[in-house]
Parts: C-alpha cells; sequence; structure tokens
C-alpha cells in the first residue's frame, strides 16, 4: 500500500447532480416526503438519473452520523437507480427520522416516495 489513490472506473461512480442545479431542482421540482427523506425530482435533459444529497448539521450533529445518512442516501440511489425513469435529476435530503435505520428501510421508502412522485418504472 503507497498510499496512492486508486482511481474508480466510471462505470462504478455515482452520477451526481451538480451543485449549480441543486437550487433549480429545488425552485422548480416536484417534492414529496418519506419518513426517512425528502425528495425534489426535475426532468432535465442531459441528466440521465443523477443525484444530490443533502443532510442538514441542524438534524444530525455527529459528522459520523451525517456521513452515515450521506452513504445510506447514495447507496439507495446507486442500487434503485435502474428502476427510476430516465432523465430526472434528484436531490435527497435525509430527515431525522433516518438515525438508526438500516439501508432495506430506506430503500423501501425511497420506492414508496418515487411512486408518490412517478417517477418509479
Amino acid at each position: 500500500m503507497t498510499g496512492v489513490p486508486r482511481k474508480v472506473p466510471a462505470s462504478f461512480r455515482l452520477p451526481r447532480l451538480p451543485s449549480p442545479l441543486y437550487r433549480v431542482v429545488f425552485d422548480t421540482g416536484r417534492d414529496a416526503y418519506g419518513r426517512t427523506l425528502a425528495m425534489w425530482v426535475l426532468a432535465l435533459p442531459n441528466a440521465d438519473r443523477r443525484v444530490g444529497v443533502v443532510v442538514s448539521k441542524k438534524k444530525f450533529r455527529k459528522a459520523v452520523d451525517r456521513n452515515r445518512a450521506k452513504r445510506l442516501l447514495r447507496e439507495t440511489f446507486r442500487l434503485s437507480r435502474h428502476r427510476l425513469k430516465p432523465g430526472v435529476g434528484v436531490v435527497m435530503v435525509a430527515r431525522a427520522g433516518m438515525a438508526g435505520k438500516t439501508c432495506q428501510y430506506v430503500i423501501e421508502d425511497f420506492e414508496r416516495v418515487c411512486k408518490r412522485l412517478r417517477i418509479w418504472r
């Protein structure tokens, strides 16, 4: 181990929403709320199922908890991405109800919210 960071192949990378588009999605997108997350969705012409993740310091005081919430949201999106309609930009915000929940629980909540937003195939 030389301490040199390894490059992750592009096929394994999570397609992230560019940060300037967060405000656009928040302002003009549709929103829906679940027990563990809030989600805003906007049809973007060149955003092939991209995600943005927001975790508030107000809801998750400890950095460990914030990082776990981010990991859970990203993993949920990664595992469910193929089931979403193409061409959507998604911003997910962790809610306090996520604390202590399993990945499977968050995935089920994500699915319910996606069905409510009609972006689930």
